[in-house]
C-alpha cells in the first residue's frame, strides 16, 4: 500500500487543529523540562512576521504536524515548534517538515540554520532526526545562553 501524500505550507497557526496541537507541544515542553529551559513558542508568538509557521497535512486535510522558522536578523534561521501528532509519528513528517523549512530559510536568503533541543532522553529522536539532516552541536546562539538541559545544533543552508 503507498504512504499518504504529506503536502506542507505555509498556514497560519490559528486554525483549531493546530492551536490544539501547539497545547499539546508547550503542555509536554514544561512537563519534561524546567521553566527556565523551556524555549518553545506560544500561539502568539508564532504570528509575529519574524516566524514562517508551517503544517503538514494529509490528502483529506488531516493534521499530521508542524514546525516553523524563526527569522533573525544576521542572516540566521532557527527551526522552532517542531511537532509531529502521536498518529502520524514513524510517517516521515518530521523529515518532511524540516526539509520544507531548510528549503524556505534558502529561499529566503538564510545561510544558516540552527535550533535548540533538549538535551534529556526524551529528547534523543529529535536530536537524531537532525543529525541524520547535517546538524551538528554548537554553542548558544541569538538569545540563548549555557544550559545544561539544551543542546544547541546547526548547519549551513
Amino acid at each position: 500500500m503507498a504512504e499518504a501524500t504529506i503536502a506542507v505550507a505555509v498556514e497560519p497557526p490559528t486554525a483549531a487543529d493546530v492551536a490544539a496541537l501547539l497545547t499539546e507541544h508547550l503542555d509536554e515542553m514544561h512537563a519534561t523540562s524546567p521553566p527556565e529551559s523551556v524555549h518553545a513558542l506560544d500561539l502568539g508568538r508564532l504570528t509575529a512576521p519574524d516566524i514562517v509557521f508551517v503544517t503538514a497535512r494529509d490528502a483529506d486535510g488531516t493534521l499530521l504536524g508542524c514546525g516553523a522558522l524563526k527569522l533573525h536578523d544576521d542572516g540566521l534561521g532557527e527551526v522552532k515548534s517542531m511537532r509531529t501528532t502521536a498518529g502520524a509519528r514513524g510517517r516521515g513528517v518530521a523529515t518532511t517538515v524540516l526539509l520544507f523549512l531548510l528549503d524556505e530559510a534558502r529561499a529566503r536568503g538564510v545561510a544558516r540554520v540552527s535550533l535548540e533541543t533538549g538535551a534529556e532522553d526524551h529528547f534523543a529522536p529529535a536530536r537524531r532526526l537532525y543529525a541524520r539532516h547535517g546538524f551538528t552541536p554548537c554553542g548558544p546562539f541569538a538569545d540563548y545562553t549555557d544550559d545544561p538541559l539544551s543542546v544547541y545544533l546547526t548547519r549551513t543552508v
